[in-house]
């Protein structure tokens, strides 16, 4: 039997298959490769000797999905594929609506065909809103979240709960991830953005890199420790392993919902001082005005997910801005950037 992974080679998605390769699992990616490429299965495979069966094909479309369902034995789904870009989504609505929804619906449509009973979906924090304290427990009332990416996330996680409803044989897992960051070990998975970044990790590293002149740090008057606002940082292979751990449930009957992060809290000035210390490279920033819509803190608590699932996040921070820049350094020509220092001397 088989896992399929949905956008099996994009950032989460390939440090999963990665995980599940490692622990043994029969994978399967289907990727129409809208941001990412088809490089990042070589790369798979050289962590884990394992080349994974790959189908080309978006999860939207009917024909291709039942395909893939037809040709292997699939017992769950773990579900990447969309779109992901928060500020493009306010500019491209109807696109993310169409992407985002169509993919989740098709492929739990091909699933009762099929007769697969497991989904696992990559959801998020957003739909908390902004919870009246932290940290976050997945008990807390979701609110509606206020872009069209943070609308989906919220609505596909509306109908797992109906489609168990009608149909109570089937394991739906949430899993709402908080803010992944860093990059695997080998430095050959990690995020490499395109454009200007909408997230504070890729935005250092490409400053880091001399692709961007600065970072803009968006206010530093909230009231937090040190005025910047706060949020969750997890590494993305602590995220992936979170994964595995889920399809504890591939067998089970029920909507399983849980949080993802490291129920700590750090700052933009926590996250840029860290960066520039293990790695010995200097950030300028500017602070700016406020983002709308930017909330002040927000961290969760995973107790449940280490109750349930036996999973907790066990890199730190240092991991985390180390291995962002050791993925970065890999796609530089000389491997270093603008503002690299001896590391000795941070």
């Amino acid at each position: 039997m088989s896992i399929l992974v949905t956008g099996g080679t994009g950032y989460i998605g390939s440090h999963t298959v990665a995980e599940l390769l490692n622990s043994g699992e029969d994978v399967i990616i289907v990727d129409n490769l809208y941001n990412s490429k088809l490089s990042v299965l070589d790369k798979i495979e050289t962590i884990t000797g394992i080349r994974p069966k790959f189908y080309h094909e978006d999860a939207a479309d009917r024909a291709a999905m039942d395909k893939i369902f037809a040709e292997n034995s699939i017992e769950a789904v773990i579900h990447f594929a969309g779109l992901k870009a928060v500020g493009e989504s306010v500019q491209k609505p109807l696109e993310y609506y169409r992407v985002n929804l169509d993919s989740a619906v098709v492929t739990m449509e091909t699933m009762r065909k099929y007769g697969c009973k497991c989904f696992i979906f990559s959801s998020s924090a957003t739909v908390y809103g902004e919870p009246e304290t932290v940290p976050i427990r997945e008990d807390f009332p979701v609110a509606t979240p206020t872009s069209p990416y943070g609308k989906t996330k919220l609505m596909i996680e509306q109908i797992m709960q109906d489609v168990y409803a009608a149909d109570d044989t089937m394991s739906m897992v949430i899993l709402r991830y908080f803010n992944p960051i860093g990059a695997h070990e080998s430095g050959l998975l990690g995020e490499e953005p395109n454009g200007i970044p909408n997230n504070l990790m890729p935005y250092i590293t490409e400053v880091a890199a001399g692709r961007l002149p600065e970072l803009h740090v968006y206010g530093d008057d909230y009231p937090t420790k040190d005025g910047t606002g706060v949020r969750d940082y997890i590494h993305v292979v602590d995220l992936a392993v979170g994964h595995i751990k889920a399809l504890r449930h591939r067998s089970d009957r029920g909507v399983f919902i849980y949080n993802l992060g490291t129920g700590v809290g750090y700052s933009v000035f926590d996250i840029i001082r860290t960066f520039e210390r293990v790695n010995g490279i200097t950030i300028p920033y500017t602070v700016t005005a406020r983002r709308p819509g930017d909330i002040a803190e927000y961290y969760a608590d995973p107790a449940k997910a280490l109750r349930e699932l036996g999973w907790k996040a066990e890199r730190g921070l240092e991991d985390m801005c180390r291995s962002a820049w050791h993925f970065i350094q890999g796609t530089l020509e000389g491997g270093k950037g603008r503002n690299e220092r001896d590391a000795s001397a941070g």
